[in-house]
């Protein structure tokens, strides 16, 4: 076997490997505040601020990963976040103060920020268009299965070892990336003639303000304060906007939203993942308030989501080499709204098993739906564009996926405000769940409508030959 399939055989598992360690780390903290709080003698409300660290370094530093992979090399660079990421998890695990806890999360960040964007530019640039499917579609998996793994994982090890666990876990997950880096992962460069820092500065500031707005909606801050900080953000995507229209080489050139199914997959992605990324937050939430089950049962009810999404990567291919992906996109769009409504159709009395064949069903379409939502995004992006186009769209899933939380835990307390405001478990609270789903679905189905801007003939260049 040639050292080029050496690398097309490694480097999917490669990126994966980056894939999951971030997507574990951005949930697994969930279900371990209060015994982390508890070790270093804190408030548990005051531990969201060791999760909040961790995702606006992410925010802030991705517009920057495609820059330095171009200008040092995406091998440098990956085994550089790796590295960073498992150092920021070491001191993680021996913290000994909140403050200290925080720091070592926005090292882990910094790594996180970098590995996963740029673990996927190598993979875009080594494989062909027609082979680019099934490579993406094995990576993506882990972000499938990170957010609903980990919870779960984080009660096991907390319940039956100690919280230091979650983070010490990822060291000989983070030394086998690193050996596999420097041994596979290929180096490519661009040159470029500089970096622009003022628009890095300007973007990242949004990408900060925007975090930090979804992170005040989810915590059901005032309304009033968020959306000024909202209005702000977009005021500074607005100022990127101007800025970028003016410089010879901006971060993220305008350029990228004249290509048609990057503008779409960039979109939908938005959209989409407002109903679909606050399910794995919300069905854990109702078996536990409502249902008045413990965590670990609620963490298995929703696990089968993460299986059939292994099992719908082996379908993806063949979907889209049939159907195409307007139609796939369109019609799974659909399919997934469905599933969401129909979350809201068992009653208080039904057993809280009876959400197993809908979350698994959910997880299967949920694969057909990220494979595709991401290989169209770089479909027809040209060799210039594609470290900046990678990167954008990792700021974007990023976003999406705080956005989609937020806005279904917002939702959640207007429901409960009309169930009486007080209520936060049992029979009664059952009701704002079901409204919640019922939102969420009707938006998911809605935002399908995105996809009737692609052609039937976008993506056949990346169809397996």
């Amino acid at each position: 076997m040639s050292e080029t399939d050496n690398t097309k055989k490694i480097l999917p598992l490669i990126l994966a490997t980056s894939i999951f360690m971030q997507m574990l780390d951005s949930t697994i903290l969930n279900t371990s505040l209060p015994a982390i709080a508890r070790d270093l003698g804190e408030s548990p409300l005051n531990m969201q601020n060791a999760i909040i660290s961790y995702v606006l370094t992410l925010a802030v530093f991705m517009p920057a990963s495609g820059f330095l992979a171009d200008k040092f090399g995406t091998r440098k660079i990956f085994v550089a976040a790796l590295l960073l990421f498992t150092i920021g998890s070491v001191l993680c695990a021996v913290s000994q103060t909140l403050s200290h806890l925080v720091i070592a999360r926005v090292v882990q960040g910094l790594g996180g920020s970098l590995m996963t964007p740029v673990g996927r530019l190598a993979l875009i640039k080594t494989f062909d268009k027609n082979e680019l499917v099934r490579a993406m579609n094995f990576a993506i998996i882990p972000a499938l299965i990170g957010p609903v793994m980990g919870p779960l994982v984080g009660g096991y090890l907390v319940d039956y070892f100690s919280w230091h666990w979650i983070f010490l876990i990822n060291i000989p997950i983070g030394l086998i990336g690193i050996f596999l880096g420097i041994r596979y992962m290929p180096d490519y460069k661009s040159e470029k003639p500089d970096f622009d820092l003022k628009g890095f500065m300007i973007f990242a500031g949004a990408s900060l303000t925007l975090s930090l707005a979804l992170e005040g909606l989810g915590n059901a801050m005032q309304t009033t304060p968020v959306l000024l900080v909202f209005i702000f953000g977009f005021l500074l995507l607005y100022y990127y906007y101007r800025h970028a229209k003016k410089d010879e080489n901006p971060i993220f050139p305008l350029n990228l939203f004249q290509i048609r199914t990057f503008r779409v997959g960039i979109l939908g992605n938005l959209a989409t993942r407002l109903g679909i990324s606050a399910v794995p937050l919300l069905v854990p939430l109702m078996i536990q308030l409502a249902y008045g089950q413990s965590a670990v049962t609620s963490g298995w009810i929703v696990a089968p989501m993460a299986l059939t999404a292994m099992v719908g990567k082996s379908f993806v291919v063949k979907i889209l080499n049939r159907f195409g992906y307007r139609n796939t996109l369109l019609v799974n769009t659909m399919i997934i709204g469905v599933i969401i409504l129909s979350l809201s159709l068992p009653g208080i009395h039904n057993s809280p098993y009876v959400f197993i064949p809908l979350l698994a069903t959910l997880g299967f379409f949920n694969s057909v739906q990220f494979t595709s939502m991401n290989t169209i995004s770089i479909a027809d992006l040209r060799q210039h564009l594609t470290s900046s186009g990678n990167s954008l769209i990792s700021v974007n899933q990023q976003l999406a996926l705080g956005f989609g939380t937020a806005f279904g835990l917002l939702v959640l307390k207007v429901f409960e405000g009309n169930v009486g405001g007080t209520v936060v478990s049992g029979a009664a609270v059952h009701p704002a769940f079901q409204h919640t789903f019922m939102v969420m679905g009707a938006l998911t189905i809605l935002s399908g409508l995105v996809f009737r801007r692609l052609h039937p003939s976008d993506g056949v260049n990346m169809r397996a030959a």
